[in-house]
């Protein structure tokens, strides 16, 4: 059985948008870059011919790919979160024990992860062990640099 895609509503319209941008837009450029190429004449020497389907090969394998994340796409309901303690959807506010320092996460499922925008994954090991912590808590976390420690300041809707 495949495992599923937990998907904040927000990661799942980026993806159904992006899919569509793929299938209408895109493959229709590309398309058209090809048709160039080819009226170019001799496509054993032909760079722009060998790009285009290259570029062709790349979208194709990103649809089939947010097709595959789509289909076994769970999407977790934000409103319906339990604020009690920190699970896929909500955003949080630890305090870094080490650094003393604030840090704030929303907590995604692994396909929306993106560190620079502080969202990370719910299968990361700051993301697992955070998930089922309640406000107060202290969570240690083995990571390659050592252990970390965080406090959970806060736990809220991430909308």
């Amino acid at each position: 059985m495949e495992k599923k895609n937990l998907l904040t509503y927000e990661g799942l319209q980026k993806l159904e948008t992006e899919l569509q941008d793929l299938k209408v837009v895109k493959r229709k450029e590309v398309a058209q870059k090809i048709k160039e190429a080819r009226e170019q004449g001799d496509l054993s020497e032909n760079a722009e011919y060998d790009a285009a389907k290259d570029e062709q090969r790349d979208i194709e394998a990103r649809i089939e790919e947010i097709e595959k994340i789509l289909k076994n796409a769970e999407v977790v309901v934000e409103d319906e979160v339990d604020l009690d303690k920190i699970n896929v959807g909500c955003k949080v506010k630890i305090l870094d024990c080490e650094f003393d320092e604030e840090l704030e996460y929303k907590i995604v499922g692994s396909t929306e992860a993106n560190s620079l925008q502080g969202k990370i994954s719910n299968e990361s090991p700051v993301g697992k062990a955070l998930i089922g912590a309640k406000v107060g808590d202290n969570v240690k976390i083995e990571t390659q640099a050592g252990v970390l420690e965080y406090k959970v300041l806060e736990i809220q809707r991430s909308n």
